[in-house]
This record gives structure tokens, sequence and C-alpha cells, in this order.
């Protein structure tokens, strides 16, 4: 057993563990409520953009009326946006999206690609040894559109070259402070099926009226020009603020348990620091009594 002097020191270092996780738990509290309302101010822009778009693709022959909405006769490459975060201190967050992500393009019939946002992804992919492009680490923590913009840039110009043929995008969707969801969603060539919390937004908004209609100026060719590769860019921005969310609310959750179960140590290495110190006290007055019984006998 441990003596009283390292049962002491054991016992401040946990404590001095304890008030450094509270810190961080503390930090994340903070930074999580910003991303929390960045994340919804971006979620009425890309419905909105959603709409337009949904809107004029729905038009006949729509393969024709733009390359990045048509799709392909043959997938021979694949194209992955994986977004993580840069540090770690937050439970199983980056783990679990390179997790999902192994789960899900690991049997692709294809040769994958992929685009790393965050180091730690970059770093969890290059050690499963996947073949990373491109990555795109130490972003500003509220980062803004026109610091992202690159990344969809980018995917954008490797379908348009032909170097890929189909582009996903994977991040950790939102939902609450106790819940965040690895997701996969299809980049390109767009897909203008069901967008799950988009789709359901843009159903309540419209659904107690007429379905919008719009004007197009100069043409629809010239708006799809500009439209789509900033939609894809957006998908990317939102994607990456919904990940900074859920990054930080994964945090403050591993913090406040690391906090509980530093008290919870603190408790139990306190009791047994008790123990130790009653014993030894038990045996000096042994000690004493058996010396006095000694001296008497004499």
């Amino acid at each position: 057993m441990a003596s009283a002097r390292e049962m002491r020191l054991r016992i401040k270092s946990v404590k001095n563990i304890s008030q450094v996780t509270r810190a961080l738990e503390t930090v994340s509290a903070s930074k999580v409520r910003k991303a929390i309302n960045a994340v919804t101010a971006t979620r009425s822009y890309a419905t909105k953009a959603w709409q337009v778009l949904k809107h004029v693709a729905e038009q006949p022959g729509r393969d024709a009326l733009h390359p990045l909405l048509a799709k392909r006769d043959s997938v021979n490459n694949t194209l992955v946006v994986v977004v993580t975060g840069d540090r770690g201190l937050a439970g199983a967050y980056n783990s679990n999206v390179i997790r999902f992500t192994a789960q899900r393009f690991d049997p692709n019939p294809v040769p994958v690609k992929y685009i790393a946002v965050g180091r730690k992804g970059r770093d969890l992919l290059l050690r499963r040894r996947k073949q990373v492009i491109a990555d795109f680490s130490n972003l500003p923590a509220a980062p803004s559109f026109m610091d992202v913009s690159a990344i969809g840039r980018m995917a954008v110009d490797e379908f348009l070259t032909g170097k890929v043929d189909e582009v996903y995008l994977i991040y950790t969707d939102f939902i609450n402070m106790g819940r965040q969801v690895a997701t996969v969603k299809k980049l390109l060539p767009l897909e203008l099926g069901g967008e799950g919390r988009v789709e359901d937004f843009e159903h309540h908004n419209t659904s107690n009226g007429p379905a919008p209609s719009y004007d197009y100026e100069p043409d629809q060719r010239e708006i799809l020009d500009e439209i789509i590769p900033r939609f894809t860019a957006l998908q990317v921005y939102q994607a990456i603020l919904e990940s900074l969310a859920s990054e930080h609310a994964a945090r403050m959750i591993a913090m406040r348990n690391a906090t509980d179960n530093a008290k919870e140590l603190v408790g139990a290495l306190q009791l047994a620091y008790n123990k130790v110190r009653q014993q030894a006290i038990t045996n000096d007055i042994l000690d004493i009594v058996g010396g006095a019984e000694a001296l008497a006998a004499k």
C-alpha cells in the first residue's frame, strides 16, 4: 500500500487535473454557444439557397443544365471531404468520424481520395494509409465563408476536371448538446432528393402557402454557373459549422465527465489516505504502549 505522503501527492495531482478539466469545460461551454448561433444563422441561408437551386434544377433535362448536375455513366474515382477537429480532449468525437468514414468507404468498389479538414482527421487517415490529397488545418475559431470556400472550390475542380466522378461530404451533424451524429452527404453531382433537416425546414416554411415562383435574370444558365459552385461551397461551410458546434459540445461533455470522475477519485483517495493515516497512528500508539509495558516490567 502507498505511504501517506504518496497518497497526499496523488490527491493533490488529481485535484490539479480536475481544475484544468473544469476550466476547459467552461471554455468549451462559451465556444459552443457561439458555434450554435453561427449554425442557426447558416441554416436559414442554406434553406433559401436550396429552394432556388431546386426550382432551377428540377427543369426538364437537368443533366444538360450544368456539368455539376450531370451524373457520370460510370464511377471510377471517389473523393470524400472529411471534417474533424484540430485538437483532442473531445471524447470520441474525432475517432467516431473516422470510424464512420471507414465503415462507409472501405468497402467502396473504386479508389477513394480524401480531403481532410482538421488535423486529427488527417493524422488518423494517414495512419490508416488512406490517400489524402489535401488537408485544411488550423481554421479560425469562428470561420467565415471566405475562410473555407477554397475547400468547396477544390472539390468542384476535382469533379469538373474528371479526376473524380463523385464527391461525398462527411461531417458531424449537431442535433443538441447531448447528441451529435456522423453524417454522409453526396456533394457532387448534386442530389436534389431529401435533405433531412433543411428539407423539413423548407416544408415548414412553405406548407401554408403556394409554391414559390422565381423570375431569373439574365437567364437560367448564367444563374446556374454562379449558384451551383457557390452552393457547393456553402454546403461545406455549413458542415464545418455543424462540426464545430459538435466538437465543442463533445469536448464540454468530456471535460465535465472528467471533472466528475476526478472528484470521485479524490474522494476514494482521501478515504484510503485516512485509513493509512489511522493505521500509522494506531501503530505509533501500540509502540508507545509496548515500550511503557516493557519499562514497567523491569
